[in-house]
């Protein structure tokens, strides 16, 4: 099995596909900046699951002992946490699924300067990494429900099909249903759908809605 390092594991989306994976038999490391605070998640989510599953190191050690890289943060440190990890993600894949909300009007869809979240993770990792873009749209409520799968589909966006095609895996792995959604650069739309989400989960007092694709074989 893979190895994969969840940079932002210690939140609540990257916790809950972390633990999806480890039960699945991957090995997982949780990464944050602060190595201390990542083992004291790892172990946390250890003590959850009643196993030792996962391991906690600082971001950049975490990425460079990883086959492939999620990246589970906050817009806001997107750029932070990239920029210095271009020499561990070369030639890996690294699966972005951030989304560039811009506090307070969060239910609102804001178009960052690149584009997309994952088209800037493009640029700043340049060509020697392949960054798919998914998972901008799942709940983290429904993510921590380890016991079932989630009731909705993954938009997996990139311009590597093979990188694609091993994103969808991974979707699979975690109780989802993944669905090529094209090129990285439509990325643009999958990220925009999250605050579309975010204002239905308040309007109709929902708790994670989620996104169907309608007309395909089950």
């Amino acid at each position: 099995m893979r190895t994969l390092a969840i940079l932002g594991g210690t939140g609540n989306e990257g916790a809950g596909l972390a633990m999806r994976w480890a039960l699945k038999g991957y090995r997982v490391i949780i990464g944050s900046r602060a190595e201390e605070k990542a083992r004291t998640r790892a172990a946390e989510m250890n003590a959850e699951l009643g196993a030792d599953y996962l391991t906690g190191m600082a971001n950049a050690a975490a990425a460079a002992a990883a086959e492939i890289v999620v990246l589970s943060v906050p817009y806001s440190a997107h750029k932070s946490t990239l920029s210095g990890l271009r020499e561990q993600c070369a030639g890996k894949l690294l699966v972005d699924l951030t989304v560039p909300l811009q506090p307070p009007e969060i239910m609102a869809v804001n178009l960052p300067a690149g584009g997309a979240a994952a088209l800037e993770a493009q640029s700043l990792l340049g060509s020697a990494a392949t960054v798919v873009s998914a998972f901008q749209n799942v709940s983290a409520v429904k993510l921590k429900q380890l016991d079932r799968d989630v009731d909705c589909d993954v938009l997996v966006c990139a311009d590597d099909e093979a990188a694609k095609a091993l994103v969808i895996e991974l979707v699979d792995a975690a109780g989802m249903r993944g669905i090529d959604a094209g090129p990285l650069k439509n990325a643009v739309a999958a990220e925009s759908l999250t605050p579309v989400l975010l204002h239905i989960n308040r309007f109709y007092k929902v708790k994670g809605a989620g996104i169907r694709i309608t007309g395909l074989e089950q």
